[in-house]
């Protein structure tokens, strides 16, 4: 019998794109013929997730995961090819799998990711798998691991996973992330950023480029007017601070309480908690764009 390298594995793997164990297997039986251990893949249906590997993939999900302590998580997109499979528990529950590899190993990039280790595998090999288990492509499109020092993330997933966002909260005392009156208001901001749809978390990090776009249309507007050329500024001035109150997370009324705004809400909050609470930043992925 023909000894079975590493590199022929590996050869295989490329070949085929299936998973290491089954690509041993193979070649065991082929007794090292990497054309006959191709066959063999097909036979046993490992590569039917090569055939698909060409496949629209147009559907999915999105998913997120924060570490136990609160401090470090991510963000991560998965595409399938039927909503029916991108609604899957297991599909869904696969992805938020990946984005624990993104919070526990720290990839730079989705080639990075799939090298990384996933059990006793790679995410690769897991997602080779999965394709095959599936019966559809898969594919990791994006994602993004947020970290924060002193403070806590909070997440919410809205329309099955076509929609979710990670918000960061920095504070001082490392009891107010236990404390229930900060989880129900990280909760609701996070819900917040589904629904409202922010540019920025704060004033200060609104592009510049959007503030003198918005900026130049609101002038363009106000001399419309023919009034002199001091009423327009403040006719423009005024127009940009209703389109913060729009766009800045802090500065938006609250969705479920018109009547306060964000930085109101957070600044109460933060009384109840004896800390000083802030809203820092945070990250928003809405499916395929």
């Amino acid at each position: 019998m023909a000894q079975i390298t590493a590199a022929m594995v590996k050869q295989l793997r490329e070949m085929t794109d299936s998973p290491m164990m089954e690509c041993k297997k193979a070649l065991v039986e082929a007794d090292g013929d990497i054309e006959a251990a191709v066959d063999v893949l097909r036979k046993m249906g490992v590569a039917k997730a090569v055939k698909r590997a060409g496949r629209d993939t147009n559907e999915g999900t999105i998913a997120t995961y924060i570490s136990e302590d609160g401090k470090t998580g991510a963000i991560l997109e998965l595409t399938c090819e039927t909503d029916f499979v991108g609604t899957n528990p297991k599909f869904t529950g696969f992805a938020a799998d990946l984005a624990k590899v993104v919070v526990e190993s720290d990839p730079a990039d989705v080639d990075a990711l799939k090298a990384c280790t996933m059990g006793e595998v790679t995410v690769a090999d897991e997602l080779t798998e999965m394709i095959h288990v599936i019966g559809e492509n898969m594919k990791v499109t994006r994602f993004q691991r947020v970290c924060v020092e002193s403070g806590a993330l909070s997440s919410y997933i809205h329309l099955g996973g076509k929609l979710a966002d990670i918000v960061t909260f920095e504070f001082s005392a490392s009891e107010t992330g236990a404390n229930e009156t900060f989880k129900t208001f990280a909760h609701d901001v996070a819900m917040q950023v589904a629904a409202a749809a922010p540019v920025s978390a704060r004033r200060e990090d609104v592009p510049a480029e959007t503030i003198e776009h918005e900026k130049a249309i609101y002038m363009a507007q106000a001399a419309e007017s023919g009034k002199p050329e001091f009423i327009q500024e403040k006719m423009a001035a005024g127009k940009l601070e209703k389109f913060y109150k729009e766009i800045v997370l802090t500065e938006q009324e609250f969705i479920k309480d018109p009547s306060t705004t964000i930085s109101a809400l957070a600044e109460k909050v933060g009384k109840d908690c004896s800390d000083t609470i802030v809203i820092k930043s945070f990250v928003r992925f809405a499916f395929g764009e």
